[in-house]
């Protein structure tokens, strides 16, 4: 593993101006495979989800759950529209 960063340290430092996008993309991902730390990871995620325009959001178990609730009550017609809403939240500041 040591002769292996060498190496990459080595071919980054002497190609630095000169690098293909595909030879830094390889140089990238090493180095992304050597950092265990979730806080710097994320934020290199962050980073790249605004180049490529795609994101992954990764929900918990009860949002997940919120979710699938949510669909059921709108399946169930359990929901107000925007209109009604609205209407309720000025009868609503009317009365006081």
């Amino acid at each position: 593993m040591v002769e292996n960063q060498i190496c990459f340290d080595r071919i980054f430092a002497k190609k630095k101006q000169e690098m293909t996008a595909v030879e830094l993309k390889k140089v990238l991902i090493h180095k992304i495979t050597e950092i265990n730390d979730v806080s710097f990871l994320e934020a290199i995620m962050t980073i790249l989800d605004s180049k490529t325009g795609s994101r992954t959001i990764i929900l918990s178990p009860e949002q997940q759950q919120e979710i699938i609730d949510s669909k059921k009550e709108v399946e169930n017609g359990q929901y107000f529209d925007h209109d009604s809403l609205n209407k309720e939240v000025s009868e609503w500041l009317n009365a006081k």
